[in-house]
């Protein structure tokens, strides 16, 4: 009996380290959030100003990391690049930015508030968006000039604006608008509206708004094609979770998204 008594104390100190690896392993197998490469949680706020024409898919793979890390809140501020990135130079927080075009990435990047170089992820062109059912017979670029329409465009100074004018300038059409958008949810929402017979979105807004608008494409469109840069910006408050964001943006998931919202491969 005496030479039991080690062995049952043995076998109850094996049982007791093994039930405690066997508590870590089952900690880690439910671990929470998920981790960036460094291996640091992605919890709190990202910050991300992004161009009004990814409003819809950018907001679904910011859900999409939401899901996937429980202690992070992904909040957005979506505007006209060039009113973001005049935000961002003048000190509003902000962990990302992604541009409608190169030029106000430019913007933000030239002024040292870059963490790194910014990357191009998708593209988009231009198209005509019309109400549903075309009431006004609008039929291309062409029509842009005529002063019996009711035309919205986006205002120069943004991306879809300056495109506007490219793809004018190519067709020598003398554009009357009646009205200039701050950024192209702006004009597109004119047309949903049928405010306007007309207006220069992206095709990636026309797909957006499914059956309220029908798209016109054009010709002219292929001289104006919009890059879209993306960057973590310096100092920002959340550096894991913008890399993490980035990531996804430029993952096979993030393309085939875009993809599916009506943007092209960069």
């Amino acid at each position: 009996m005496m030479e039991r008594v080690p062995l049952a104390l043995a076998a109850a100190l094996l049982l007791s380290l093994a039930a405690c690896g066997g508590g870590s392993g089952g900690e880690d197998a439910a671990a929470g959030p998920s981790t960036d490469p460094a291996g640091e949680e992605l919890t709190g706020t990202l910050t991300v100003f992004a161009a009004a024409s990814l409003t819809d898919v950018f907001t679904e793979l910011g859900e999409r990391l939401e899901q996937e890390n429980p202690g992070l809140s992904v909040q957005f501020s979506f505007a006209g690049s060039s009113a973001l990135a005049t935000q961002i130079t003048q000190g509003a927080p902000a962990d990302v930015f992604a541009s409608a075009n190169p030029p106000q990435m430019a913007v933000v990047a030239d002024a040292g508030l870059a963490a790194g170089d910014p990357e191009v992820v998708t593209t988009n062109v231009l198209e005509i968006a019309v109400p549903a059912g075309n009431p006004a017979g609008v039929s291309g670029l062409a029509d842009f000039a005529r002063e019996d329409l009711a035309l919205a465009l986006c205002a120069a100074e943004v991306p879809c604006g300056a495109a506007s004018q490219q793809v004018f300038e190519a067709a020598g059409v003398d554009a009357a608008p009646d009205t200039l958008e701050e950024d192209v949810r702006a004009a597109l929402t004119k047309v949903e509206l049928g405010e306007v017979d007309a207006a220069l979105v992206y095709a990636s807004d026309v797909a957006a708004a499914g059956d309220a608008v029908e798209g016109i494409a054009f010709p002219e469109a292929e001289d104006a094609v919009n890059d879209y840069p993306i960057a973590v910006l310096a100092g920002a408050p959340n550096p894991a979770a913008a890399e993490a964001f980035v990531e996804l943006v430029a993952s096979g998931a993030g393309q085939q998204a875009l993809a599916d919202a009506g943007f092209r491969a960069p």
